[in-house]
């Protein structure tokens, strides 16, 4: 956007003006919303151009938080890069990982035991109720909802002490590695998180009593942000912001991964395609995911007891860490895979159904110890761009719904 004149205005925003869908009626105004602000949900700048209070033109600028994520991988290598994939979409770091385990898992021919395929299905269900309640806490506060907020953030630590008892970590724990995982979930931990998949069911009750039908809720959200199946397809959204709209698509249906086949749930869909629509998907895949979990964890502790955590294949595979510590052989396999391990020649693209999204890695090997490319495919990035065709026409005051209801971070965008 140009500066404005004396008078208010330039030639660009009157020809604009002109052109625009959305009618003028007076002086337009171009403001910056961010990119330090508590509801961009990141540091995402919006230059907007308001006529009045209604929005007649969106422009997302992003590029604040870029660290070179995909370049790193090409320089560290696979096995190093492994913990710089929990920064990306920070919310739900597990989840990245899996991504990208699976991804070079495809390329070297190796599968996960079936233990650690359901161990890996528990902390992907963790990581997206975890997610999920920053949701409806965050968007909950942003809309003057506080009280849902507190009741968010109080299940939110319960999953973060389970993940701490998990691998050690609260956040970024890197627990995913190729051909398995390196924790395991032992019986007593299972059990209290069995215990709270139960009781999670009542805390999503208790959301819904405080939202769903809050009429102030209600009003800030419905027919708000509306957009079509076929819009939606085409601005590549995915995830919730999808099934909104009512696609039911869900890639541990349509694709499956780590053994999703063979679980019960269901895909959440709306009908309108609004911000009203984009909540109640989130809300009933939070009691989803808790069935999900508390599946895997039935599993864990019954016919997959005892089973083994990675793969026995010491070309990509690292040694389980006890075996390092008392024997020569094994410290000599990890320094190798993690030095020098290389991938048979070829390119694979791997997605997974993650919170906000799919959540895919492109990854290009030439046979060498660094792989010669990775691409993210990080659903954030798409939904941002959905930002302009949901705004236009709006009022400035349903901003602050419309970034809401699309749950993107900046992390994964800016990569």
């Amino acid at each position: 956007m140009t500066s404005t004149t004396a008078n208010g205005k330039t030639t660009r925003l009157l020809e604009f003006a002109e052109t625009s869908s959305v009618r003028t009626h007076g002086e337009l105004m171009t403001l910056n919303y961010g990119p330090q602000h508590p509801a961009t949900h990141g540091v995402l700048r919006l230059v907007v151009t308001l006529d009045g209070e209604s929005i007649v033109e969106l422009e997302p600028v992003i590029g604040y938080l870029h660290r070179g994520k995909e370049k790193e991988a090409e320089h560290l290598g696979y096995h190093r890069w492994m913990p710089f994939t929990d920064r990306l979409d920070y919310l739900a770091p597990m989840q990245n990982n899996i991504g990208f385990a699976l991804a070079v898992e495809k390329l070297a021919g190796i599968v996960a035991p079936p233990r650690a395929q359901a161990i890996r299905v528990a902390l992907n269900e963790i990581s997206r109720l975890t997610a999920h309640l920053i949701y409806l806490g965050t968007t909950g506060i942003d809309l003057g909802a506080v009280t849902a907020f507190f009741h968010c953030f109080k299940d939110r630590e319960r999953l973060f002490d389970f993940i701490d008892l998990i691998t050690g970590h609260r956040t970024n724990p890197t627990p995913i590695r190729f051909g398995g995982v390196l924790y395991d979930i032992p019986p007593s931990v299972s059990g209290p998180l069995r215990q709270f998949t139960e009781e999670f069911q009542r805390s999503v009750d208790e959301y819904e009593e405080m939202l769903t039908g809050n009429r102030i809720w209600f009003d800030r959200n419905r027919g708000v942000a509306k957009i079509s199946a076929a819009d939606a397809i085409a601005l590549g959204l995915t995830g919730p912001n999808l099934r909104g709209s009512g696609v039911a698509r869900d890639l541990r249906k349509d694709e499956p991964y780590d053994g999703y086949e063979t679980y019960s749930f269901d895909v959440p869909v709306g009908s309108e395609g609004d911000a009203y629509d984009r909540y109640l998907v989130r809300v009933r895949e939070m009691r989803e995911a808790a069935k999900i979990l508390r599946q895997a964890l039935e599993r864990l502790d019954g016919e997959l007891q005892g089973g083994d955590l990675l793969a026995e294949d010491r070309r990509y595979v690292l040694p389980p860490r006890g075996r390092v510590l008392d024997s020569m052989e094994e410290l000599i396999f990890q320094f190798k895979v993690v030095t020098d391990m290389r991938l048979p020649v070829g390119e694979v693209y791997r997605a997974i159904e993650a919170a906000k999204g799919e959540l895919g890695y492109y990854v290009v090997s030439r046979g060498e110890r660094t792989p010669h490319r990775v691409g993210i495919r990080a659903p954030s990035f798409f939904h941002i761009q959905a930002l302009r065709h949901l705004a236009r026409g709006r009022l400035l005051s349903d901003l602050v719904a419309i970034i809401g209801s699309l749950d993107f971070v900046m992390g994964e965008c800016d990569r």
